[in-house]
């Protein structure tokens, strides 16, 4: 009987699949659009999962934390300066360990000549915390916080990439030396493959804090440059962690009003600081693409429907030919089950092919810090879900249908003759459906909208300059001959001079850093002001006297640098509107004295005042800058600006041949131009990428709810064909006849318009931190989604529309 069973079920598949051949355009239709759905959610689950539900890489990774200080002016995190660490260290009772890194970039001197290397500097119990141990070698040595930065060797562990890489792999690595900024570093280790640190980027190069022994940053305590990681001790909870390093904050404040006055500090799960933004960005998109898969299981499932009311007719006289009803119902159901495991099979090949694809279009310095996106395409998590929306679409799909068979009147299908019989059950559920369609629909196209005009006005927010026909580049150099404040200086103008006589270019400028780039803090006090009472932040940039020209900034008062300006003569300073307006509110700043903290001795003299130029990243809200001239703080090491007359792109060469033709030892690195440098920043490519997704979700959803609509009144005219030609031959006119289609879909239309448009509100309130210059409730984006649905609804209904109007009464009624 068994063999019997699976013979006959073998036979029910080849019959099923026959059945799909003969019916092409279902079978396409149903399957490419429940893969597509089932793909979406497959691939962007995947990247939730890397990020949000897989565990950090560590042992007990819910015991490791960032710990970081608050910002009075900002409410933003910030790093530790090393003797606020050491205090941290010293004085903290819920932390069995704790450990700090720091950022370093080094010049590797190797066969291909000189080339820049990410590094990164850490105390000595750093690997140890993240329970990490070298495949080949040693650990560094873990001593007392207050030892690691004056007692540090020049010591190195190399990544396993770096390893592989620069070193062949070969096991006789350690021992040997690596020349980095000049100095030789012994490699004392080699990191496991899998290690990934994601705030520390893409590393290569892991030494103690010997390098920023000689930094004079290092030892004050408004230099808050160093991330910190900690484990909690066994039994101690968060809460606890933050009220104690609440009250060491406090306590350093007390001690040490310049800067410490009014700062904080928090804890926060190490996962949590690691994400930062990606969260929320992540789970809209999770969201649009479930949406997206609720269209096509709702899609699917009505034309699934439509082709068991079409088929009832052939189960009747299947039926009465004596076939038994279960079999019926077996044969629906495995027919289903085909079109499942077909669109699955598809469903899971677009999900690989889509992940990749997305890992493809990050850049990969950013993707460096976000290393855990690189993770398994598929892991148990994933075929989990697959399999949970996989198991969904076979109940949905093959149960739904075959529940009205036992129920229906099979002799009843024999009598409805050639009419096919959808009925009015099938017309109300059909329209149920297209309801839910079209509403999910609004939700997703005002996701989209909201993403793509949040995108738009922050490609359009003010920069305060003009970035087309800039070229940018970053100069290194190492030479010890251009290391004295003199020799940077003299270094600098040999550069700008090879530069400005260059065919095409109109200005040049140097700067420590970039615009649109990163937001290194400093803290000023004011003459005759209580010193530092509120915790005077400003971003400080050093630039030639030509930099704001070359940018085309707006000078609003004063004076731009000059070649006066030097390091014999008084200090200084440019600042920008934002902080005119927050320190001198009421008063003309030119003129006024500031300093750098814990330096009142030294004044620096407000010289000029410009518009604000977009320093930090383009997403936030414009802050303090302080600007002083290159040749009053001179480093070999800046960041070059050339406008030019034509493309700045085609310069480019031509500047790095020129400065090499100074000294073919001079590194260049990061020759770009300015807009693709505002395109690929950070902020930008998270918009954008976000809108693109959300507008793709959209717009499969828009061709699937529409065609959802267009089937349930295509279907609706044709079971009112006698109605219709009744209609016409009492007198009717085509007008009429359109009314009567058209007014059912806008009904329809209208309906999930208003579903939709509440549903697209708390869509609104939850995608808000996504957003930049546009409120939730954007009504210029929630009315082109409702014009846009209704003209396609209109599209949509006007072929049946027309298709009715064009019945002849008389064959219609002999049809009948």
């Amino acid at each position: 009987m068994r063999w019997v069973n699976l013979e006959s079920i073998w036979s029910d598949i080849r019959f099923a699949v026959r059945q799909l051949w003969k019916s092409p355009g279902f079978a396409i239709t149903t399957i490419v659009t429940l893969s597509l759905g089932i793909a979406a959610t497959v691939a962007i689950f995947g990247f939730v999962d890397s990020a949000l539900i897989r565990p950090l890489p560590y042992p007990s990774p819910s015991q490791l934390m960032g710990v970081f200080e608050t910002r009075p002016m900002s409410g933003r995190h910030s790093g530790y300066s090393y003797p606020n660490y050491i205090d941290l260290e010293r004085f903290n009772s819920v932390f069995s360990s704790i450990a700090a890194y720091e950022d370093k970039s080094f010049i590797l001197t190797g066969p291909a000549g000189l080339q820049p290397v990410n590094g990164i500097g850490v105390t000595g119990s750093f690997f140890r915390i993240l329970g990490v141990t070298p495949v080949l070698g040693r650990d560094f040595d873990a001593g007392p916080a207050s030892q690691d930065l004056v007692a540090s060797p020049a010591t190195v562990i190399l990544s396993y990439a770096a390893w592989q890489n620069r070193f062949g792999g070969k096991p006789d690595v350690l021992g040997k030396t690596v020349p980095l900024d000049g100095e030789s570093y012994t490699i004392i280790g080699v990191l496991p493959r899998n290690f990934q640190f994601a705030p520390t980027g893409a590393a290569e190069f892991w030494t103690t804090l010997h390098p920023f022994a000689g930094d004079s940053c290092a030892q004050h305590r408004g230099c808050m440059v160093m991330g910190v990681v900690a484990r909690l001790k066994d039994g101690v909870t968060l809460p606890q962690a933050l009220a104690e390093v609440k009250a060491i904050a406090a306590r350093e404040a007390r001690l040490h009003p310049d800067p410490d006055r009014n700062r904080s500090a928090t804890v926060i799960p190490l996962g949590a600081a690691i994400l930062g933004d990606i969260q929320p960005i992540l789970l809209t998109l999770l969201g649009g693409a479930g949406l997206l898969l609720l269209i096509a299981y709702v899609n699917v499932t009505g034309l699934l429907l439509s082709r068991s009311e079409n088929r009832r007719r052939e189960f009747a006289v299947r039926g009465a030919l004596g076939a038994a009803r279960n079999r019926l119902m077996r044969q629906f159901v495995i027919e289903s089950l085909v079109v499942v495991a077909v669109s699955s099979a598809l469903a899971l090949f677009l999900a690989t092919l889509t992940r990749r694809m997305i890992l493809r279009l990050i850049p990969a310095d950013m993707l460096d810090g976000m290393p855990y996106l690189r993770g398994t395409v598929w892991n148990w998590h994933v075929f989990l879900f697959a399999a949970a929306l996989i198991l969904i679409a076979c109940i949905l799909f093959a149960l739904t249908p075959s529940l009205r068979l036992p129920f229906a009147d099979l002799r009843a299908g024999l009598a409805e003759g050639g009419r096919g019989g959808i009925g009015t059950t099938w017309r109300h559920l059909g329209a149920r459906l297209v309801v839910v369609e079209l509403a999910t629909t609004m939700v997703l196209l005002t996701g989209a909208g909201l993403l793509g005009k949040s995108f738009f006005m922050l490609m359009r927010v003010d920069i305060g300059f003009v970035p087309d026909h800039l070229a940018t580049l970053h100069v290194i150099a190492t030479d010890p001959d251009y290391q004295k404040d003199e020799q940077a200086v003299a270094f600098q103008k040999v550069v700008m001079k090879r530069l400005r006589n260059l065919p095409g270019v109109t200005a040049v400028g140097t700067a420590n850093d970039l615009p649109v780039g990163g937001n290194s803090l400093t803290q000023i006090g004011f003459e005759a002001r209580p010193a530092l009472g509120e915790n005077n932040e400003a971003t400080h940039r050093t630039m030639s006297a030509e930099y704001l020209s070359a940018l085309r900034a707006q000078l609003l008062s004063g004076r731009y640098f000059d070649e006066n300006d030097n390091l014999k003569s008084p200090v200084v300073a440019i600042i920008n509107q934002s902080l005119a307006r927050r320190y001198f509110p009421d008063e003309n700043p030119l003129g006024q004295l500031v300093f750098w903290h814990g330096r009142p001795q030294n004044p620096i003299r407000i010289v000029g005042v410009i518009a604000d130029v977009k320093e930090i990243a383009l997403d936030q809200q414009a802050a303090p800058v302080i600007y002083t001239p290159f040749d009053q703080g001179p480093s070999p090491d800046f960041a070059i600006v050339v406008r030019t007359s034509q493309e700045a792109a085609s310069v480019l060469p031509s500047l790095v041949a020129s400065i090499h033709k100074i000294n073919p030892g001079i590194v260049t690195s990061d020759a770009g131009t300015m807009p693709e440098l505002i395109q690929e920043s950070s902020a930008a490519y998270l918009h954008r990428a976000s809108a693109w997704l959300a507008s793709s979700f959209a717009a499969l959803a828009l061709v699937l709810s529409i065609v959802g609509l267009y089937g349930v009144i295509a279907y609706s005219v044709t079971q009112r064909t006698r109605e219709i030609g009744v209609r016409m031959a009492l007198g009717a006119g085509r007008g009429s006849v359109y009314q009567l289609i058209l007014k059912e879909a806008g009904w329809l239309t209208l309906t999930g318009l208003v579903i939709g448009l509440s549903c697209s509100l708390a869509a609104g309130v939850f995608m808000r931190s996504l957003l930049f210059g546009i409120r939730s409730w954007d009504v210029s984006i929630l009315a082109a989604v409702a014009v846009v649905l209704i003209i396609s609804a209109l599209l949509a209904s006007y072929i049946p529309a027309r298709r009715a109007a064009s019945v002849n009464p008389v064959e219609a009624l002999r049809a009948e």
